[in-house]
């Protein structure tokens, strides 16, 4: 006879209630699952860009995220709290990966998209 591939249901017929836990069918252990992140998810992933300046290390920073000012490099004003914008870093660093990101930099986003390569 042929195996049936769901599970089986508790016998109290209470689906949530059998040997994994309460209110955690199929996780051993129970107990509540951890709060998930929200901003965080939107905030996207850390991407790698290729340039004729080098390889370069590019992750946006949502506006709820973006707590202090900095100064864009790009056109020396204030990316000011609250605005969204792009931390940048180069990963091709002559003294490494990690001295790369300790000179991250804070850039608006069209001010990195319409950088110019001819001065650096």
């Amino acid at each position: 006879m042929p195996r049936s591939n769901r599970p089986r249901r508790p016998a109290s017929g209470k689906p949530g209630q059998g040997k994994a836990g309460p209110g955690r069918p199929g996780r051993p252990g129970g107990g509540e699952a951890p709060e998930l992140d929200l901003e965080r998810a939107r905030s996207g992933f850390t991407r790698r860009e290729s340039a004729p300046d080098g390889e370069w290390m590019v992750r946006p920073m949502t506006a709820k995220r973006a707590e202090k000012a900095y100064i864009c490099p790009g056109c020396s004003t204030a990316v000011l709290p609250g605005i969204a914008h792009l931390v940048v870093w180069q990963d091709d660093h002559l003294f490494g990966a990690a001295a790369g990101l300790a000179e991250r930099r804070h850039w608006h986003t069209n001010c990195w998209t319409s950088r110019s390569y001819r001065h650096r």
